[in-house]
């Protein structure tokens, strides 16, 4: 078979892919990234910082804060335990444990709310219980919490296993025949490998927690200075028209994704050097 392959087509293929891409990114990633800051700063910095100034914008952002805070912590204990665990170890239903660490990719976020509302809903028993003891889960922080934390749980986990598995048994095996023990081989061997990783796990899982819409939504009842985080409180700005306000606190946001960003690429760097 004759190559038709040419100097030209070497040349225009690779230009023409290298070119639609950057075109596709410009469109919809980096276009639509400045039309954010752009709204926000339309009617002037005075305008935008004046969005700053409402009550329920600062508990938007507190709640926020804190769901991460808690969310994101809890993450990297699981994270850690299930890679070390699934990497580390051979044992029955290993198989099982992974596919439930990745059900939070399958299931849509406000299916996850919704079975939380299922579950902890004041028509049901559990949820009768609970508010015969006047305990809130539904329509309050602790189910914002829990919504949280299981859409963001499998980002650490994720990003740990296959790179401890591919590190393999020999240092730790080794550690344990020197005589160190179990934290010791943790702290001394183990973490030590993954810390990048790791970091690297903790940013993706903290940019989840803070920008989740779906599944908080449906469990948080969209209360004003109480369950509204910051996505839902920008979208109760943009449905009441106070598009400045909403686009002001969607620059946090979107500040939030271009440092994620950032972190990701050094961390990637030093990864690589």
């Amino acid at each position: 078979m004759k190559n038709i392959s040419t100097p030209w087509t070497s040349r225009i293929v690779p230009t023409l892919l290298v070119g639609t891409t950057f075109l596709f990114v410009a469109f919809f990633l980096v276009l639509p990234l400045i039309s954010i800051f752009a709204e926000a700063l339309h009617k002037g910095v005075a305008a935008y910082f004046n969005s700053f100034k409402d009550q329920y914008a600062w508990s938007a952002i507190r709640l926020t804060l804190v769901t991460a805070a808690i969310a994101v912590p809890l993450n990297i204990v699981f994270g850690v335990m299930a890679a070390w665990c699934i990497a580390k170890f051979e044992f029955w239903g290993k198989s099982v444990l992974i596919t439930l660490i990745d059900l939070p990719f399958a299931i849509s976020p406000v299916i996850a709310g919704l079975v939380f509302v299922l579950a902890f809903g004041q028509r049901t028993a559990l949820g009768s219980w609970l508010l015969a003891h006047d305990i809130k889960i539904i329509y309050a922080v602790p189910g914002i919490v829990l919504a949280t934390i299981f859409v963001t749980f499998p980002f650490v986990a994720r990003e740990l296993i296959p790179l401890m598995q591919e590190q393999g048994t020999l240092e730790e095996e080794a550690a344990v025949t020197l005589g160190a023990g179990g934290w010791d081989v943790f702290w001394r061997v183990t973490l030590p490998n993954i810390k990048w990783g790791l970091l690297y796990g903790i940013i993706l899982c903290n940019a989840r927690a803070m920008g989740e819409f779906g599944a908080v939504s449906v469990v948080s009842g969209h209360i004003r200075g109480e369950t509204n985080t910051m996505p839902l409180y920008i979208e109760t700005l943009y449905a009441s028209y106070s598009t400045v306000a909403a686009f002001s606190i969607a620059t946090l946001l979107a500040a939030l994704a271009l440092v994620t960003l950032v972190a990701k690429s050094v961390i990637e760097w030093r990864e690589k050097y």
